[in-house]
């Protein structure tokens, strides 16, 4: 396998039980061949989808120190992810970190962890919803959900089935806030549920990647898809080509999650599947290597 030096910090939440956030983000990307710094912004004792009474600890404070100490032993990173924020302080500290890590080629990843299914999640407020999304317009690649993409556009929630021009003109207007790259999953059409994606730098045409519905709401999937996307990007995928495999991959994950899970709020069973995951991304880089 040839060696292509990835790097990622993740700046995502810690939840202890209950797959997601760092939990997923670190073995996915390992398993796309990604060398992966985390930086949590908040330690929990398990998500917040679906159980009640968990601890909260919020690390605002420690977020600058960490990301100066990484600057001073020379650090570099392919890639800045951000994810779940523990405060709306966290949003403005998020991009100062940006800005302290990132060099000229550095991929800036935002996924705007907000809410779901129109409503926005229990820990997060109408002061860092707007944070975040003055993250989103400095980055480089944005994937939110549609619940998500409602609270950064201003507009209202769009529930079921959609045409694809009602899709393109969400990722448009998301691009439009800044990233050269949007992402929009838990798209409904013909169906069939999904992620279509636009590139402005590319194909300039949003590209759509369906799959049956699985019944149920799966806790961590979207960290999941996000990682994977991410980890597709890092391995020189086109964005089309990433989506497609992160569709692919959390959609077989699901099944399993389905199958074999006795309370899916624990989240997604996909470490049986990274071995498969690992050989797509060698299959691309060697594929890679032999058109180069």
């Amino acid at each position: 396998m040839p060696y292509r030096e990835m790097s990622c910090a993740a700046i995502h939440d810690l939840s202890g039980v209950g797959k997601c956030s760092l939990t997923v983000a670190l073995p996915v990307l390992s398993a796309c061949g990604v060398e992966t710094a985390a930086m949590p912004t908040a330690v929990l004792s398990t998500h917040t989808g679906g159980f009640t009474g968990y601890t909260f600890r919020d690390l605002t404070g420690d977020l600058l120190p960490i990301a100066e100490h990484w600057k001073s032993v020379g650090a570099g990173f392919s890639a800045l992810y951000s994810g779940f924020l523990g405060s709306a302080e966290q949003a403005d500290i998020v991009a100062a970190i940006f800005r302290m890590l990132a060099r000229e080629d550095t991929l800036v990843f935002v996924d705007p962890v907000l809410g779901d299914g129109g409503k926005l999640y229990t820990t997060i407020t109408e002061e860092l919803a707007a944070g975040m999304a003055r993250l989103c317009r400095g980055a480089d690649v944005i994937a939110p959900n549609m619940t998500e993409a409602s609270f950064l556009l201003g507009a209202p929630y769009l529930d079921g089935e959609l045409e694809p021009a009602q899709v393109a003109k969400m990722l448009e207007a998301l691009c439009q806030l800044g990233p050269k790259m949007a992402v929009l999953t838990g798209v409904r059409m013909n169906g069939k549920l999904g992620a279509a994606c636009l590139d402005t730098q590319g194909p300039g045409q949003p590209e759509f990647w369906m799959k049956e519905e699985i019944p149920g709401s799966y806790h961590g999937t979207g960290d999941l898809f996000s990682s994977i996307l991410l980890g597709g990007l890092l391995n020189g995928m086109s964005l089309g080509c990433a989506c497609r495999v992160a569709v692919e991959f959390t959609h077989k994950v699901i099944e399993t999650t389905r199958r074999y899970s006795p309370d899916i709020r624990f989240g997604p069973k996909f470490e049986v599947h990274l071995p498969e995951l690992s050989r797509v991304m060698e299959t691309f880089r060697q594929r890679d290597k032999r058109d180069a």
